[in-house]
């Protein structure tokens, strides 16, 4: 296929496939919000909703208007979500965000980390740089702060919640925070230009911990748990866990950083951590990228370690097309006819549309096929849709 072959292929799932899929099944004209636990067919399965959900899908629908067009009908579902998330997803006894709730918006569960705001910021940040709400840019810098200030001094989270194991026992530390934070950063600068230089800041100081403490050149490898202040503990399996999809997604976040402020040595590490990933992840018997590998080559802690999940597959299309258009090597648009080639085959569903969420070893759907659950909604395949129309489409 031609460039312009895949960037109409690409408009069209999403524009046809993707979008309709969850608009025609997944809003709750009822309560607000969407349903997030779809069947193969679109019918709803579950009604409590994921908080993260909520938050990504009035991102994708307010990321919609702003760089596409502003259809009515996609800023009433980001409308929709954002009221949803405002009145009834924020607890408000320490201003800290629930994980899951009730259709109509009761509290279920409540979690330490802090997810849940940050796909609220982005949003709440996304939305009110496309229709200029100073009520969602305020709840944004509000919540950035916030959130910053709990991963920077854990002791000031208002949700005094009992750890998550015994403290000074094993002390350590996560990639996902730092991650998710750096995209934050990188949307909070988009969005709200007046402080842009600050979410800069922020975004370095965040580049800079990731590379220091979570990437291990002498491992060839990303990764997910260290100790406190970066080190390998190799007698742990969770802290011997690669997760070859969160390194490619944190790799093309890394990029992003690299062209912001034109760090051209950030770009040889992105294109490092590429490779990594790939080398190690990437199932040459069956396709498909594993969910989590032990970097020395002991049994993986995860169940699913083997089972090739939808999100990883996104992450690597974002991921292969931005190092394409940065370096023009034919590598990386091998790996995107690979990765395309791999969704098109075994993820992507000709009969009733959208991906399914999960596929076992050998690239089957598992049964009954999902489409949507507490963790799959209106996020990774849109955003890969509309990130890789974009890519595709620039001359």
């Amino acid at each position: 296929m031609t460039r312009a072959e895949y960037h109409k292929k690409y408009y069209c799932e999403l524009m046809e496939d993707n979008l309709p899929f969850w608009m025609n099944h997944a809003i709750d004209t009822e309560h607000g919000g969407v349903y997030n636990s779809l069947t193969r067919e679109g019918n709803v399965y579950c009604t409590d909703k994921s908080v993260w959900l909520q938050g990504r899908c009035a991102w994708i629908f307010s990321y919609l208007c702003a760089h596409y067009e502003q259809k009515p009908e996609w800023k009433q579902i980001a409308e929709s979500c954002l009221s949803f998330l405002t009145e009834h997803c924020i607890d408000k006894t320490d201003g800290r965000m629930y994980f899951t709730v009730t259709a109509d918006g009761r509290p279920l569960r409540k979690r330490r980390y802090f997810f849940s705001e940050t796909f609220y910021i982005i949003a709440c940040a996304e939305y009110a740089a496309a229709f200029g709400d100073d009520f969602y840019l305020a709840q944004a810098r509000r919540y950035y702060d916030f959130v910053l200030g709990i991963y920077r001094e854990p002791s000031s989270d208002p949700f005094k919640i009992t750890p998550k194991t015994v403290p000074g026992t094993r002390d350590t530390k996560a990639y996902a925070p730092a991650m998710i934070l750096l995209n934050v950063s990188h949307i909070m600068a988009r969005c709200d230009s007046e402080y842009a230089s600050r979410y800069m800041e922020e975004a370095t100081a965040l580049t800079e911990e990731i590379c220091r403490d979570f990437v291990k050149p002498d491992l060839k490898a990303l990764l997910e748990t260290v100790g406190p202040n970066g080190e390998f503990l190799p007698d742990a399996t969770g802290c011997r866990t690669m997760n070859p999809g969160h390194t490619i997604e944190g790799a093309w976040f890394l990029l992003m950083q690299a062209k912001l402020t034109g760090d051209t040595g950030l770009l040889d590490t992105v294109e490092t951590l590429f490779k990594w990933s790939v080398d190690i992840g990437w199932d040459e018997e069956f396709g498909g990228l594993r969910s989590f590998v032990d970097v020395l080559g002991y049994p993986p802690e995860a169940l699913e370690h083997d089972m090739k999940l939808w999100w990883p597959t996104c992450e690597l299309i974002i991921c292969s097309l931005m190092l394409y258009r940065e370096t023009k090597n034919p590598y990386y648009w091998d790996w995107f006819v690979k990765a395309d080639a791999y969704a098109t085959e075994h993820f992507r569903d000709p009969e009733f549309g959208e991906w399914y969420g999960y596929l076992n070893r050998e690239g089957k759907p598992t049964l009954p096929a999902c489409k949507g659950c507490g963790f799959k909604g209106v996020f990774h395949v849109p955003r890969m849709l509309m990130f890789a129309e974009e890519l595709l489409r620039e001359e």
